[in-house]
């Protein structure tokens, strides 16, 4: 075996991320998701987590899972379109497409099988085409890598840019389709969606906003970006998020018009052949969806949380990236130097992820720090102490 040149491809692949400061490494947690954890065995404050409203550990969604579990048992069993679909399922797709303004809303068990599937199910030629901001995030590019269809990328962004290679397709039978994150992940800012709407209008485009990091912060309800911006399901007609981030439980849900939905239960090749979440975690969400109505507080403190940092962060100096989202990336540049500063971190009790290529491009290693509602301001202060102890560019103290 150990001579097996397969074997001997991948360790050299292993050993050049090493070298290259780039091995990632599965940290093991025993305790609930929260900001103060047990890490591998360690008490660790973290700002690592997308549970942006702290609704992971939140007593009601606990319980109602609980309850539901005790109803419906722990697996669904089958697809949706076998006998997995139970009235939990049904109930969180009608108030999905309540709470965002659409006609209709279908679940899925993850972002990623979400994002495959529309692209998929509407890019059925070659010649179609998908248009992606370069910072989308990897199910984005991979949906428009296994569609078949021709891949055009434009500046993040830059919907001038957008418009112009829009022009260039003249074919009126090619299907069109925009894709791109509503909060990028990675950096924090959000899409030009306003802008977005009325160029695919324009070229009679689908515009699809994966809304994953959006979806429970942004919007006078959390509704999300498009709540924000007032757009409706004729201005973007696919809007994706997800439910394991700002909701605290799992899944992802795919809202629009009542045709766009009937479609795609024909044709979403990731919703037909998998089988459906479990029942519990459906009603647990429904759990975390009627929070987001009366626990408003939530997102109010998350963006006093988000205010306290910056200006926390600008009176050292530090080099965040430009951002008014619970994502605060604080630009390192070497994926060495971010590597060292987020171990300094952690031997001070505080788990900052690294963010290194190809996650993020070369040379713009990141730590990604995520606010949580969850967190105190005394929990912001512990860390922007720490950052001016060890960031190097903060000066030191005489």
């Amino acid at each position: 075996m150990p001579s097996d040149p397969k074997f001997a491809k991948i360790r050299a692949a292993l050993d050049a991320r090493r070298s290259q400061h780039l091995y990632r490494r599965t940290l093991l947690a025993d305790s609930p998701q929260q900001p103060h954890m047990t890490i591998n065995g360690q008490a660790m404050l973290t700002f690592c987590s997308n549970d942006y409203l702290g609704l992971a550990n939140h007593p009601e969604v606990i319980r109602a899972f609980q309850q539901a579990a005790n109803t419906y048992g722990v697996g669904s069993g089958a697809a949706h379109l076998v006998n997995g679909h139970s009235r939990p399922h049904q109930q969180l797709e009608e108030a999905l497409a309540a709470v965002t303004g659409r006609d209709s809303a279908l679940l899925f068990s993850t972002g990623y099988m979400a994002n495959l599937g529309v692209a998929n199910a509407l890019l059925t030629s070659r010649h179609d085409v998908i248009y992606q901001d370069r910072l989308n995030h990897a199910s984005l590019v991979d949906a428009g890598l296994l569609s078949g269809a021709k891949r055009v990328r434009y500046a993040h962004n830059d919907t001038t840019q957008l418009q112009a290679r829009l022009q260039a397709q003249t074919d009126p039978n090619v299907t069109q389709l925009i894709v791109t994150d509503g909060v990028f992940s990675m950096d924090g800012d959000v899409a030009p969606v306003t802008d977005l709407a009325r160029v695919a209008q324009a070229h009679q485009a689908w515009l699809m906003v994966d809304d994953a990091h959006g979806f429970g912060v942004l919007g006078k309800t959390g509704a999300g970006l498009l709540e924000a911006h007032g757009l409706d399901q004729d201005a973007v007609p696919i809007l994706m998020a997800t439910l394991g981030k700002a909701l605290g439980t799992a899944g992802a849900f795919v809202a629009g018009s009542q045709d766009l939905i009937e479609y795609l239960k024909q044709s979403a090749r990731t919703w037909i052949y998998t089988t459906a979440q479990p029942p519990a975690v459906a009603a647990a969400t429904l759990a975390s969806l009627q929070l987001l109505e009366t626990e408003s507080w939530r997102r109010e403190h998350l963006h006093d949380l988000i205010q306290q940092f910056r200006q926390g962060a600008a009176q050292l100096g530090l080099p965040l990236m430009p951002s008014d989202t619970a994502i605060q990336p604080l630009l390192i540049g070497s994926s060495e130097q971010t590597l060292t500063i987020s171990q300094r971190l952690a031997q001070r009790g505080l788990l900052v992820t690294a963010i290194r290529p190809p996650t993020v491009p070369a040379n713009t290693a990141r730590l990604r720090i995520t606010l949580s509602a969850a967190h105190s301001t005394e929990d912001v202060e512990r860390l922007l102490d720490a950052l001016q102890q060890i960031h190097p560019t903060v000066p030191t103290t005489p």
